[in-house]
């Protein structure tokens, strides 16, 4: 049976000074040994696996006595106070072994009298070791101030007598109990000393716990991209050191952390992989914590049923091993899913047993999360004043102890609780505080996709924000709150991409480390290999293993190209630099985004109403709109209406689906009618909207699309515009004109392909062919493509345009340096759609070569970040470029961020899979109306979109309403 050893514990330097020890010493040195593993061990575990080991070892070294000799601290004659001290230490360990309450109190009264007779005869390391085990036993008992005083006099000893890694074992010990205290400063301060001591001492394993330990202490700190940080490095030395069990928690909380920043997919993949090895480990506690954290997953999906089972088995395990704080803990989390079922009385019951575990414990932050979930029970129950009274105890106590993030939590349900009682100033005030932590916490998180995914998960406390002003101008008309709230809005959306626009001509390399610029490229080198192989074996014959090997190969890698990212902006002088890009105010969006022609339509979706702001350069209005729940069914209504096959020629459907959501979404354009353009920066599922193919007269007119009448802009925030437009401010045009890629070969059994060879003229078969689709490697030649490239060219000067077709048509290509060199770049191919991990949304460019091999063709997005495009145009003449995924407070994270990121001032971009034939004809009138009429590109598109409706064969929004414009609309 294999026996967990604690970081801390020198097996050589014990095994040298057992040789040296006599009988009497023996026994409490071993005993003394067993104690330190029982301090990194739960008790129940300790005494069904350990203890009964003493018995055993005394046994054996019987033995041996008569060859050990004594050690140079032992008397000439034993001290009867010696053999007394060991009796005592005896009796105490057999009294820890009971386990009981009682049984414990006696074990401290034992190892005192021990620790009082260690101490008189000057046996300073019996002491230390006796203080070790004291801690242990009073951290059992609950009594937390008495075990740091016991962990703290071993320490002093420790360190008096230059024994460097027991003393950073006692360290991490105390950094525990300050934890568990909720004095999270100090137990940063005392783990960051552990590591540098287990650093000193050799000990790769101590300081891997230690890493992990200190990273959940960030974790409620707000320091996000300081645990991952930390959290990765313990991984790397528990992989190396091949430490399961710590390899196994260090998963855990990785999936702790990215569960906190709203990533839960991936928490899940941490969950489970932990689990596995708790599993395989028979490792009780471990498999407890892991189950608590996958119900957390569970519930945050609303399964709640699953989540309940899952608290259930650790709940059990818990309590078996005797466990308070993770019974009450789970306890916790059993009772909030209970609430969101609404069975109160149930959700009470787990609460109330759980407060009495909280305080007996001493741990202040799992106190405080019970009480701020009392209070949400009384809030659903309209109890506000009872809900107000817990809310207000558990405040108090993550403040005191520095938890930032349940903090601006606690704030934001004392607004509700307030708002409830119509103390609407002292909501206000609530939300503003919540707001103002959650704005500063997300400049915390250096990596942009976990700084996206958290600020997504707070996106409720902004919708508050904007409802209860708005309450607050139908309350008090004129007094500016609409304009207040659509400037939070604007700080609601796209707030990534405002900090990525900000870093474009910033240089964010310069000055960086060399080697860690190098490791970004061998990781980038390595994404592209591990693509190719992933092509290489979805193309044949593989099994369902070896697609998941790959795949978590690729994620893996993924998970370090985000952290190099990370470092790389955290050590970047130019990012240091950089101010952090306020979001505007309306006065701000008035003076720099809309000229006198335009006006601009900002939604917020909401929970049970929605907003829409109407603004001019100097005037604006409000409406209030439907729910979440209606909007998303009218837009799902309308798209189904023209884009699935068997309903694209039920125009009269089409038409009234048009015309009613218009009737929602448009009310306020009949007020101006002087205005030619219309800035829309949608929200939610407006982001899947087609807003050209809109009407917005009365039911009994006839449809007429709102392309029309005006022209229409996209933009993912009034403030991107604007600090788009700061970066392109002097940026010299491009020397050439256009470069086009277009009708990659796809597969092997494209005709363009030397069909003489055996290989290459045979198709693949009908259950490989379905995989490949699936995999998303199998594409659909789009022929018309190369006639739109050669149409599109024809229209500029001779050596103004590069074009590549066909097998040219590469991914080397598309990524290669030339690109920077002209204005408009055009791809006419696939485009594919990655929701779980946007990184791998692409292009896709030719995947065989001109001999049937097949090669990497995806520019995924994470290469498009890397490119330099200082383009006046992209389009992405492709199959749903606009899309990606769906992130609450960013609108759809897809390739228009990256071509931006890169340089691109506007980018056209479509919503769902195009029609090749009519896209073609689009985009030929397109670039006509640009070049011959001299028309902007926005204005151009509207002009390239009417004549295509006007002709009956692509009458319907399914053929031309697809595309639109993101971006700069001024030339």
């Amino acid at each position: 049976m294999a026996i967990a050893v604690i970081p801390g514990i020198r097996k050589k330097a014990y095994l040298k000074k057992l040789s040296r020890l006599g009988f009497s010493q023996l026994v409490p040195v071993v005993t003394i040994f067993l104690i330190k593993s029982m301090v990194s061990l739960q008790f129940t575990q300790f005494t069904r696996r350990v203890i009964p080991l003493v018995a055993v070892v005394s046994l054996a070294l019987v033995g041996f006595t008569p060859i050990l000799v004594a050690i140079a601290e032992e008397v000439t004659t034993p001290d009867p106070r010696l053999t007394e001290a060991e009796t005592a230490f005896a009796a105490g360990v057999k009294l820890v072994q009971e386990g009981s309450p009682e049984s414990l109190q006696q074990a401290l009264v034992q190892l005192n009298q021990a620790l009082l007779l260690y101490q008189q005869v000057g046996l300073g390391s019996q002491a230390a070791e006796t203080f070790l085990g004291l801690g242990l036993v009073y951290k059992s008992l609950g009594d937390l101030r008495a075990s740091l005083e016991a962990y703290q006099q071993a320490l002093s000893y420790y360190e008096s007598s230059d024994r460097i890694l027991d003393a950073a074992y006692s360290l991490n010990q105390i950094g525990k109990i300050h934890y568990e205290l909720g004095d999270y400063q100090k137990a940063v301060e005392v783990y960051q000393q552990a590591i540098i001591f287990y650093g000193q001492g050799g000990d790769l394993r101590g300081k891997a716990y230690a890493l992990n330990n200190l990273g959940a202490v960030y974790e409620p700190l707000g320091k996000f991209q300081e645990a991952l940080e930390v959290y990765t490095q313990a991984l790397e030395l528990h992989e190396r050191a091949n430490n399961r069990v710590g390899l196994a928690s260090s998963l855990n909380n990785l999936g702790l952390l990215y569960d906190a920043l709203g990533n839960f997919e991936l928490s899940l993949d941490y969950y489970k992989r932990s689990l596995s090895l708790w599993q395989e480990l028979d490792h009780a506690h471990g498999e407890a914590s892991t189950l608590n954290n996958i119900g957390l997953y569970h519930e945050s999906q609303d399964d709640f049923e699953q989540a309940l089972q899952s608290f259930q088995q650790a709940l059990g395990r818990y309590q078996e091993i005797g466990d308070r704080r993770g019974e009450a803990t789970t306890l916790n989390n059993i009772g909030f899913t209970y609430t969101r079922l609404e069975n109160w009385n149930a959700a009470q019951q787990s609460y109330q047993q759980a407060l009495p575990l909280w305080e007996e414990i001493g741990n202040r932050g799992g106190l405080g999360s019970t009480l701020n979930n009392i209070g949400v029970v009384y809030a659903a129950l309209g109890e506000f004043d009872r809900a107000l009274e817990f809310y207000q105890q558990a405040l108090v106590v993550r403040q005191e102890i520095g938890d930032r993030p349940r903090e601006a939590l606690s704030l934001y349900r004392i607004a509700i609780a307030h708002r409830g009682l119509g103390n609407q100033d002292d909501s206000l005030s609530a939300i503003q505080a919540a707001i103002e932590i959650i704005e500063d916490l997300r400049t915390n998180v250096v990596s942009q996709d976990l700084r996206t995914s958290f600020f997504a998960s707070k996106q409720e406390y902004y919708e508050f924000y904007i409802d209860l002003l708005m309450e607050l101008d139908q309350q008090n008309p004129g007094q500016g709150y609409d304009g207040l709230a659509l400037a939070v809005s604007e700080r609601a959306k796209a707030r990534s991409l405002l900090d990525l626009l900000a870093e474009m001509s910033g240089e964010v390399q310069g000055g960086i480390d060399p080697q860690i610029l190098a490791e970004k490229q061998q990781i980038q080198q390595q994404l592209a290999a591990v693509e190719e192989r992933r092509i290489q074996l979805l193309s044949q014959q593989h099994t369902d293993s070896q697609k998941t090997a790959i795949d978590q190969e690729l994620e893996q890698l993924l998970i370090k190209y985000r952290s190099i990212l990370g470092q790389i902006r955290a050590t970047s002088p130019r990012y240091a630099a950089l101010t952090q890009p306020e979001p505007l105010n309306l006065a701000e969006i008035q003076e720099r985004v809309i000229d006198q022609d335009s006006l601009l339509l900002t939604y917020s979706i909401g929970e049970k109403r929605s907003f829409l702001w109407a603004v001019t350069y100097n005037s604006i209005s409000s409406y209030e709109l439907p729910g979440r729940e209606v909007l998303e069914a009218e837009t799902k209504r309308f798209r189904d209406s023209f884009i699935f096959g068997n309903l694209r020629i039920r125009r009269t459907l089409a038409e009234n689906a048009a015309k009613n959501l218009g009737q929602i979404l448009l009310e306020p354009l009949s007020n101006y009618e002087d205005k030619n353009r219309v800035l829309i920066v949608p929200d939610g599922v407006l982001n899947f909207v087609p807003f050209v193919a809109l009407a917005y007269q009365s039911s009994d007119e006839e449809y007429r699309p709102l392309i029309i009448t005006r022209e229409l802009v996209t933009l993912p925030s009034a403030s991107a515009l604007a600090v788009l437009r700061n970066e392109m401010l002097g940026r010299k045009p491009a020397e050439r004109y256009l470069a086009i890629l277009a009708d990659p070969v796809f597969g092997i059994n494209d005709e363009r392909l030397n069909h003489t060879n055996e290989i290459n003229s045979t198709s693949l078969p009908p259950d490989l062919e379905q995989s490949a689709r699936e995999s998303g490697i199998l594409f659909d030649r789009l022929p018309f493509t190369q006639t739109e490239a050669e149409q599109i060219v024809s229209l500029f000067p001779a050596e103004s345009f590069s074009k590549e077709y066909g097998f040219g048509a590469t991914r080397e290509v598309a990524t290669s340096d030339k690109m920077s060199q002209y204005r408009i770049i055009h791809y006419a191919t696939h485009g594919i759609l990655n929701s779980q991990n946007p990184e791998l949304s692409g292009l896709v460019l030719s995947l065989v070569n001109s001999e049937g091999q097949p090669v990497n063709g995806f520019v995924r997005l994470h290469d498009i970040f890397n490119l330099t495009l200082p383009a006046d145009l992209v389009v992405l003449s492709a199959c749903e470029t606009g899309l990606g995924q769906q992130v609450r407070g960013e609108g759809l994270v897809g390739l228009t961020r990256g071509f931006m990121y890169a340089g691109a001032a506007r980018v056209v971009v479509s919503l769902w899979s195009v029609d090749d034939q009519a896209t073609a004809e689009l985009m030929v009138l397109f670039y006509r109306y640009m070049i011959d009429n001299g028309l902007s590109p926005a204005a151009a598109l509207r002009q390239a979109q009417i004549e295509i409706w006007q002709n009956s064969q692509w009458h319907s929004p399914y053929y031309w309403a697809g595309f639109t414009i993101q971006g700069e609309w001024q030339n």
